[in-house]
């Protein structure tokens, strides 16, 4: 990951620049580690962490970042770039109220500089408020005009996010919401492809059983199989299970008659 160095406090930006300069070097260096990010060589958590904690680095005034990722066919994936956002994200959850949860409702950026007396969320800012967080700073992470995620900043001052650190971070999401996608689409190809894998692996495994029972009892392979299903819905285990007691059984059998010739 690209770690960008903090500016010296009493200077305008790196090296005296503008801040408007420190700001556009920090999100080039972030998106240039957005690229970088493969979704060969990390897991969809440990990806999706980067890209939180790359936010961190790239949006002027954050401390930390949660990054929530949504699909239709799948659990939530959330990630935190600190360790201090966990309670945070719980509270939010619990609450039904947030940041977060305004900015997938609305698909759009929520800002605030005051949590504590903000009335969009009376339970949640009071609460969050005391534990010291005041800003926050909430993106939709946005594919085809459908939200994919939400990538939320916080800080622990007053006002830390301003029109610069909104324009910068709307900036850094689109470029998220690409790395994002692409992990999600990985992660979802590796699933389709394990359920192949199994499906035609219990496929084979039932045709064994079925050439068994064939070997056994003379019965064609129609008949096998009813009686694969049927041993299947009255003992309500599945049908691979089934033939697998089948092929263990004739395994059994064979090995009792190799010793008896023996």
């Amino acid at each position: 990951m690209i770690a960008v160095e903090e500016p010296h406090p009493e200077l305008g930006g790196e090296g005296g620049s503008p801040p408007e300069a420190t700001d556009a070097r920090r999100l080039t260096a972030s998106l240039a580690a957005l690229v970088w990010l493969s979704v060969v060589e990390l897991s969809l958590d440990d990806l999706l962490t980067q890209v939180a904690s790359l936010a961190v680095q790239a949006i002027p005034g954050a401390e930390g970042a949660v990054l929530t990722t949504t699909e239709s066919d799948h659990p939530s994936t959330v990630v935190y770039s600190a360790p201090f956002l966990t309670a945070v994200e719980d509270l939010q959850n619990r609450l039904g109220e947030g940041p977060s949860v305004t900015a997938g409702t609305l698909g759009d950026t929520v800002r605030a500089g005051s949590l504590g007396g903000d009335l969009r969320w009376p339970r949640f800012g009071p609460r969050v408020s005391r534990l010291g967080i005041h800003s926050v700073l909430s993106l939709p992470l946005r594919r085809s005009d459908k939200v994919i995620g939400i990538l939320t900043v916080y800080a622990r001052g007053k006002i830390a996010f301003d029109e610069r650190s909104e324009a910068v971070g709307q900036l850094f999401a689109a470029a998220a919401a690409i790395s994002a996608q692409n992990a999600l689409i990985a992660v979802q190809s590796q699933r389709i492809a394990l359920r192949l894998q199994a499906s035609l692996t219990g496929r084979s495994v039932v045709d064994q059983a079925i050439g068994i029972l064939i070997s056994r009892s003379g019965i064609s392979a129609e008949e096998a199989f009813d009686r694969l299903r049927a041993v299947s819905q009255k003992e309500h285990i599945k049908l691979v299970r089934v033939a697998e007691n089948v092929i263990r059984g004739a395994a059994r059998r064979a090995r009792h008659v190799h010793k008896d010739t023996d």
